[in-house]
């Protein structure tokens, strides 16, 4: 029998893993989850993925993409007109706006590389990449800051099991920015 060729298959399964810790958390992510998601073989998934680790990184990876991408598409963060904070809350408010599970998926996957060193590049990529994103607007520490925040309140509105309050973050960001002005 032929090998099937599939050039889309790694991609597949990255997307497939990213869907089964959306619905089941990371306790529920297996090969054979995934498999059985992307609609490949189990063998694929070991092929292209030898450790669950390597699967997670891959996922984790991709969901870091998600966010810089809605970020980097935010012409209103490079607009010197809108203030910072604002723009910084509007954009945690997007997030949000898709329901808790996108944000519960990126927390997830960032608590998860407290116990799992092999993840812990990728979240540090996911902050210093956002970082980056809002320098052009402010210095790197204050940027860090306000990823930190962003971070914090994320995580708040998840644990609390509360809405997210886009004039609190707004103005919490602001007190950043403004601390940094000084």
């Amino acid at each position: 029998m032929a090998r099937r060729y599939d050039p889309e298959r790694r991609e597949r399964i990255i997307d497939a893993a990213v869907r089964v810790v959306r619905a089941k958390g990371i306790a529920g992510l297996s090969h054979r989850s995934v498999a059985a998601e992307a609609d490949v073989p189990l063998g694929s998934t070991t092929y292209h993925f030898a450790s669950l680790d390597e699967l997670l990184v891959a996922a984790l990876r991709r969901w870091n993409e998600t966010f810089a991408a809605t970020v980097r598409e935010s012409a209103r963060l490079s607009d010197p007109a809108v203030p910072l904070a604002d723009e910084l809350a509007r954009l945690l408010g997007e997030w949000f706006a898709g329901g808790r599970g996108p944000m519960e998926l990126e927390r997830e996957l960032c608590l998860a590389a407290l116990r799992r060193p092999a993840l812990r590049p990728v979240a540090a990529e996911w902050a210093d990449g956002l970082a980056a994103l809002i320098v052009p607007r402010s210095d790197p520490a204050t940027a860090r800051a306000l990823v930190a925040l962003m971070d914090g309140i994320s995580l708040q509105a998840l644990l609390t099991g509360g809405d997210f309050d886009a004039e609190y973050a707004r103005e919490m960001l602001a007190r950043v920015v403004a601390g940094a002005a000084h």
